[in-house]
């Protein structure tokens, strides 16, 4: 039983859209991106958030971090309320928390090397300086898998999944506590998602980090998730352990989205169609 407080409590958080207009002037609506979700994430904990496309995963994930600034709703981070803090406060706060995206490739100027691109963070945040700024770029590129010489490269040069461990090592490059994984691993072939999320599975036991992992796909999310919770229509409509959504789902939607996954068990596989049974 979990008994020390969440590092990441959301209550009754609601991102609107505003209202848009067609070129002919019709009023297209104001969109409920997400609808008075609730959930915590506590240390060393990694809550999945899994749902279809346009579900409001995404939204949700950047309303927590400010990137677009929720409805109403409180976000509390380690003891602080987020929504109350300016803009200076809040991007100093953003060294606490971070996000890997799906496609890592806009985040990578590619006019910058690797090494360069991982120190960015290290030199807006002075955490180091000159040479202890070196090392500290160098352990990362060990901590992820790539080699100290791929800090010479650029982003271009590198395979997809290469790149998405940059992104990583950028995000731990400013010693986060959260880290948002936004379908980080969603766009890697099956070998390299296995790859990247056995890694992400290593750096949180080294480093004691917390993940908001989000995803559509709920065999990644068995690999490394605690908790899952389900998003459907901007609302999470279920919530529990791995073991309780994967085999005793409630919700229609979350059948749904297990009937997607190949079972390779076919004991597991006859017990879900005998559960799906009316």
């Amino acid at each position: 039983m979990i008994t020390t407080m969440p590092l990441l409590d959301v209550r009754d958080l609601t991102l609107v859209y505003p209202s848009r207009y067609t070129l002919l002037g019709t009023e297209t609506g104001a969109t409920r991106a997400v609808d008075n979700v609730s959930f915590t994430i506590h240390p060393g904990e990694t809550l999945a958030l899994v749902g279809e496309s346009g579900s409001g995963k995404s939204s949700l994930a950047r309303a927590i971090l400010r990137l677009v600034e929720p409805t109403s709703g409180k976000i509390v981070f380690d003891g602080v309320d987020l929504r109350a803090l300016d803009r200076p406060a809040l991007r100093l706060m953003r060294r606490h928390l971070q996000i890997v995206f799906q496609d890592p490739g806009p985040a990578l100027n590619p006019r910058m090397t690797v090494a360069a691109l991982i120190r960015e963070g290290i030199d807006a945040h002075a955490i180091a300086r000159g040479a202890e700024a070196d090392e500290r770029v160098g352990r990362l590129l060990d901590e992820v898998g790539l080699r100290r010489t791929d800090g010479a490269r650029y982003p271009h040069e590198l395979s997809g999944g290469q790149r998405q461990r940059i992104a990583i090592a950028r995000a731990l490059a400013v010693e986060p506590k959260l880290v948002v994984l936004d379908e980080a691993v969603s766009a890697l072939d099956v070998t390299v998602q296995a790859q990247v999320t056995d890694l992400l599975a290593s750096l949180q036991r080294d480093r004691g980090l917390s993940y908001l992992f989000i995803a559509h796909n709920l065999a990644l999310v068995e690999r490394i998730a605690s908790r899952v919770a389900v998003m459907y229509l901007g609302r999470i409509v279920e919530h529990g352990t791995v073991a309780q959504i994967y085999d005793s789902p409630t919700h229609p939607h979350t059948r749904a989205l297990l009937d997607a996954v190949p079972v390779p068990d076919p004991r597991r596989h006859a017990a879900r169609t005998v559960q799906d049974q009316p």
